[in-house]
């Protein structure tokens, strides 16, 4: 069972959010591990990432591209392959058909949006940092210098860890409303007075909408409960010493 989660009719593009599962990695990468930045063999992971080009684009020699991501709020256009000289950034935008827009995640959420009218697509990182720091908005403008038209664009939340799942420190809390009070909607009680729980994709879906896109789908899928996932969270509470990233990608035909 794959479990890939795909939005045909809301998207409008070639698109997949990927599961683990499917690949050729073994041990904690098991098995559609497409992070060339975790310590897996880079090898398999090439393989993975021509499996995921396949899944997404019906083509195993499709080029996916992926950035350096740093949790910025940093969007880049791609107009070519980059290959392996991945740009640091958390964000990709482009007109170009042909081109696998690829993100990295394993809790964080990707977000991938579409103007299907205007022939351009995006894609995002958007941990806590780059939710915060405006890497959705930044998207969304890049798109529009494009061509794109802001109420026109389909964004579509992908699998990420869900609030049951996400505790913080009340400190963590604290900095958020320092920024903005109405931020307290994305943080119910945790355990004791020390923790809280935070509902990243809450936020995210809010920037969303706070940015006048047109329609917003959410997969629901919380990566830290869900076995055919990666999650950073998941690994770090088991102890194990690295873990995989799963693909998230979009492409215009052509």
């Amino acid at each position: 069972m794959s479990d890939h989660l795909l939005f045909p009719g809301h998207l409008g593009a070639h698109h997949a959010f990927l599961s683990r599962n499917g690949g050729v990695s073994g041990g904690v990468y098991e098995s559609l591990n497409c992070g060339p930045g975790s310590n897996d063999d880079p090898d398999l992971v090439s393989e993975n990432r021509r499996i995921a080009a396949s899944v997404i684009a019906g083509r195993r020699d499709t080029p996916l591209v992926s950035c350096y991501q740093i949790h910025s709020n940093i969007a880049v256009e791609v107009t070519s392959d980059w290959g392996d000289d991945r740009p640091k950034a958390d964000a990709m935008v482009t007109r170009k058909p042909g081109i696998i827009l690829g993100i990295l995640t394993a809790d964080c959420t990707p977000v991938l949006f579409a103007d299907a009218d205007a022939g351009v697509i995006g894609a995002a990182h958007a941990g806590w940092k780059g939710a915060l720091a405006g890497v959705l908005e930044n998207t969304i403008t890049l798109m529009e210098r494009l061509g794109g038209h802001r109420t026109s664009i389909h964004a579509a939340i992908g699998p990420t860890i869900a609030q049951a799942s996400y505790e913080v420190s009340a400190e963590f809390e604290a900095d958020f409303l320092d920024k903005n009070d109405a931020f307290s909607a994305f943080f119910t009680p945790g355990k004791d007075t020390l923790h809280r729980q935070f509902d990243l994709p809450g936020l995210v879906a809010h920037r969303l909408k706070e940015a006048g896109i047109g329609t917003i789908v959410n997969s629901g899928i919380d990566t830290y409960s869900s076995d055919a996932h990666f999650s950073y969270r998941q690994t770090t509470h088991r102890g194990e010493p690295d873990y995989g990233r799963q693909l998230s990608g979009i492409m215009l035909a052509g």
